[in-house]
């Protein structure tokens, strides 16, 4: 082919590639409730096994906070002097979860966390070392990331792990709200996700005995 014409096409061609991915993201709708319905709900050792395959997403709102301090005078995410944090409680379970996870053979696989001293906290507890990722805080009404990393296929033999807040989940998969240390699990569908159980803090050291 004549070089006069060859740049040109590779410049082209290298265009579309970068632009593909973009393209191709499917719209996510919000869901109108975050209960699981009666045909996807599992418990028990079904909920334990589909745990163990992988594949899943769980969403966590942070556990137990101090309410006798806000995020009024906070100056950034990572300013945790001026912000509402875990409380004695919240700390004692978010630990109190992660040693559940692992007694109970579950894999883990991507670590995810709002960047709030709160979560962060929290899920370090939980699950060691995390990603500080403002999609999770759905910042200014932004939700699509949020939603995507509901949504986005997760292998096999691995699961998302996210710690965040109520109400973003909320206004994306609807009510009944998180309350602090619950958790969703859910499977993730590319342009939907379908939730299959909901756990409270203290659900997790049950779940091995559950029937």
């Amino acid at each position: 082919m004549n070089r006069r014409f060859l740049a040109p096409l590779v410049a082209w061609s290298l265009a579309l590639l970068l632009a593909a991915p973009l393209s191709a993201q499917p719209a996510i709708p919000d869901t109108a409730q975050s209960s699981p319905a009666p045909a996807d709900a599992l418990q028990g050792a079904q909920l334990l096994q589909a745990l163990r395959a992988g594949g899943l997403v769980i969403y966590f709102r942070h556990t137990d906070t101090d309410f006798s301090r806000t995020d009024a005078g906070m100056r950034s995410m990572d300013d945790c002097d001026n912000q509402r944090l875990l409380s004695s409680q919240g700390r004692a379970d978010a630990a109190a979860i992660g040693e559940q996870i692992r007694r109970l053979g579950i894999p883990l696989g991507e670590a995810l966390a709002s960047p709030y001293c709160r979560t962060m906290d929290h899920a370090t507890r939980m699950l060691g070392p995390v990603e500080p990722t403002v999609a999770v805080r759905a910042p200014n009404g932004e939700t699509m990331g949020l939603k995507r990393l509901l949504a986005r296929p997760v292998a096999p033999g691995q699961n998302r792990w996210i710690v965040g807040h109520g109400s973003p989940f909320r206004a994306i998969a609807g009510p009944p709200h998180l309350n602090q240390g619950e958790a969703v699990v859910i499977r993730p569908q590319t342009d939907h996700w379908t939730v299959i159980a909901r756990l409270q803090a203290g659900d997790w050291a049950r779940l091995a005995t559950t029937p």
